[in-house]
C-alpha cells in the first residue's frame, strides 16, 4: 500500500516549529519597530545641537545662558512630530520628549561637556531611553 500525504504526527510537529518561531520573532520584530520609531527622537534632538554648540562658543562656555528663546536657541517645540512630544533646552542639556513608543513613553537627553582650554564641546547622551534599550548611553 502506497501512503499519500503527511501524517498527523508531521503536521503537528510542523504546527509547532512555526508557533516557536513566531514565539520568538515577533517580540524581537516589534523591538526592532520600537528602536526604528526611537531613532526619530534622537534626530530631533541633534537638530539642536548646532543652535546649543553657537550659543556656548558665544557666551564663552556659559551654560547657564543657554535655554529655550536665548541666545539663537529656538522656543520650546511641542508635538513637532509622530513620535516627539516635546523638545527643550535647559542650560544647554537638550531634551526630548517621546509619545508612547511601545508601551510607555521615553526621554532622550544631549548634555554638552564644555572643555574651555580646547574649546570643543563633548555630547553625553542619557535618559530612559537607555534603560529601554532603545539608545545607547555615553559620548
Amino acid at each position: 500500500m502506497k501512503q499519500h500525504g503527511f501524517t498527523l504526527i508531521e503536521l503537528m510537529i510542523v504546527v509547532a516549529i512555526i508557533g516557536i518561531l513566531a514565539a520568538v520573532g515577533i517580540p524581537s520584530y516589534q523591538n526592532y519597530i520600537n528602536k526604528s520609531r526611537f531613532s526619530e527622537v534622537i534626530l530631533a534632538a541633534t537638530a539642536l545641537k548646532t543652535d546649543v554648540e553657537t550659543c556656548i562658543q558665544n557666551t564663552a562656555g556659559a551654560l547657564v545662558n543657554c535655554n529655550n528663546m536665548e541666545n539663537g536657541i529656538p522656543a520650546l517645540i511641542k508635538q513637532p512630530s509622530t513620535y516627539v512630544e516635546e523638545l527643550s533646552v535647559k542650560e544647554g542639556v537638550i531634551t526630548v520628549s517621546s509619545r508612547a513608543i511601545g508601551s510607555t513613553a521615553l526621554s532622550f537627553t544631549l548634555t554638552p561637556i564644555w572643555h574651555a582650554n580646547t574649546s570643543t564641546i563633548i555630547w553625553e547622551r542619557g535618559g530612559t531611553c537607555v534603560a529601554a534599550g532603545y539608545c545607547v548611553a555615553g559620548s
